[in-house]
């Protein structure tokens, strides 16, 4: 271990910073489901590795899952994506089967849209140091729950996982990330 990992882990241990992972829609629906990508697909195993590692750092971990009524069509996200997914308790819905066991005991906050305020508040509320963020899509709902927890601690470290996160197309999630690095957002 090098001498900066080293320092870092005792001023850790010694000011015990509060550090939150925050793993963003990881839901069949976006995986391999109705908005499904083999970006989305590819980015599973690599999540399931980090949550592990976030476990074994003491950090918080808690999900968001997208969530959809039945009327979703008649919703401005139906009417401008016109593709019915992550409707409450179907199987697009839940996060995916190789994923479930971390969220088992773990805060998840549905959300109607893209970002989540009520997430936003809990942040606040938990005042944390740290934060990362992973999931889909990095150009929607990864980039609105990154730029509303930057806003609401704008002193906190935040950064998005870029192995661990896929956006609708390969340009979109590269425009996302530069976007956010422009917002002072860190890419790991």
């Amino acid at each position: 271990m090098d001498l900066k990992k080293s320092v870092k882990k005792l001023c850790e241990r010694i000011f015990k910073m509060k550090k939150l992972l925050i793993v963003v829609d990881m839901q069949k629906d976006f995986i391999d489901g109705s908005l499904g990508t083999a970006e989305a697909v590819a980015i599973v195993d690599n999540v399931a590795s980090y949550i592990e590692k976030c476990e074994r750092e003491d950090f918080k971990i808690v999900f968001t899952r997208d969530t959809h009524g039945e009327d979703y069509m008649e919703t401005q996200e139906g009417r401008k994506l016109p593709v019915v997914h992550c409707i409450k308790d179907t199987e697009g819905w839940q996060i995916d089967k190789k994923l479930r066991k971390y969220a088992e005991d773990k805060r998840i906050f549905d959300k109607p849209t893209f970002g989540s305020v009520e997430l936003m508040n809990y942040v606040i509320e938990h005042d944390y140091d740290e934060i990362h963020l992973l999931g889909l899509c990095t150009d929607i709902c990864v980039i609105s729950n990154a730029m509303l927890v930057k806003a609401a601690l704008p002193e906190a470290r935040i950064c998005v996982v870029e192995s661990c996160s896929a956006g609708v197309t390969p340009d979109s999630h590269s425009n996302a990330l530069e976007a956010m690095k422009s917002c002072q957002i860190e890419i790991i």
